[in-house]
């Protein structure tokens, strides 16, 4: 591979920018697949999808205690999967879409990877019928 700096058209500021936004994206996938690898932590998420709740909302339906449902939103916070926003005494939780934008993006790889390939087997089959 040749290097950076002899790359035709690509001045070395727009390689670095697009690295640094590669790494951001790799980070943020891997941070929001490793809070979500845990089945109760799923469970929290998916508790929000139904729209924001406190957490004593969403301890009532689970199996753990209101603290290990706050540790697990704090987790979910930090990969950026969730925000929460103030309501009186109390901290009402949402799914964050912009924290889904990584894993978004990611997956999109893979589905426009399978359309392509469908796509190729389709031509095929007609240029063969």
């Amino acid at each position: 591979m040749p290097p950076a700096d002899s790359l035709p058209d690509q001045p070395p500021d727009t390689l670095d920018l697009c690295v640094s936004l590669s790494l951001l994206l790799v980070m943020a996938y891997q941070a929001a697949f490793l809070a979500l690898a845990d089945s109760t932590r799923r469970r929290v998420f998916e508790e929000l999808r139904r729209g924001p709740k406190s957490v004593g909302r969403i301890a009532a339906n689970m199996p753990v205690s209101r603290p290990a449902v706050s540790q697990h939103l704090a987790v979910l916070k930090k990969a950026g999967l969730v925000g929460d926003r103030a309501e009186g005494t109390r901290r009402i939780y949402y799914i964050d879409p912009q924290g889904l934008a990584g894993i978004r993006i990611w997956l999109d790889q893979f589905w426009d990877d399978a359309l392509l390939s469908f796509q190729a087997e389709i031509e095929k089959k007609d240029a063969d019928a």
